[in-house]
């Protein structure tokens, strides 16, 4: 018997592989930890698919973190995009995209 898997599902959809999700909820863990993040959603789509999170679980997502298979050749694969809808950080290796969140769990001890 196969396991269920969003791929499996539909394979129109975009998804985040095992691996990809790990490394995703190992950063989104530390936002945690350190009470910063407290929810998040994610969405499988056509030409997207979507991690994001929130402060609060009403409120529009902090951030979204994003795989585009078709931008695989150009800019790259992941991004990392702002409450603005500016885009902080794009690239083909998702755990260097992801840097550029963990520069915000970086403060100062007073």
């Amino acid at each position: 018997m196969n396991a269920f898997s969003p791929s499996s599902a539909d394979p129109d959809r975009v998804v985040f592989d095992r691996t990809e999700l790990g490394i995703i909820l190992s950063v989104y863990g530390r936002f945690v930890a350190a009470g910063e993040w407290r929810d998040y959603g994610m969405s499988f789509l056509r030409e997207v698919a979507v991690f994001s999170v929130f402060r609060r679980a009403a409120e529009n997502p902090l951030y979204r973190i994003e795989k585009r298979p078709k931008l695989r050749d150009a800019q790259g694969l992941y991004a990392v995009i702002g409450m603005d809808g500016r885009i902080l950080k794009r690239g083909h290796d998702l755990p260097t995209v992801l840097r550029v969140l963990e520069k915000k769990l970086i403060r100062s001890v007073d």
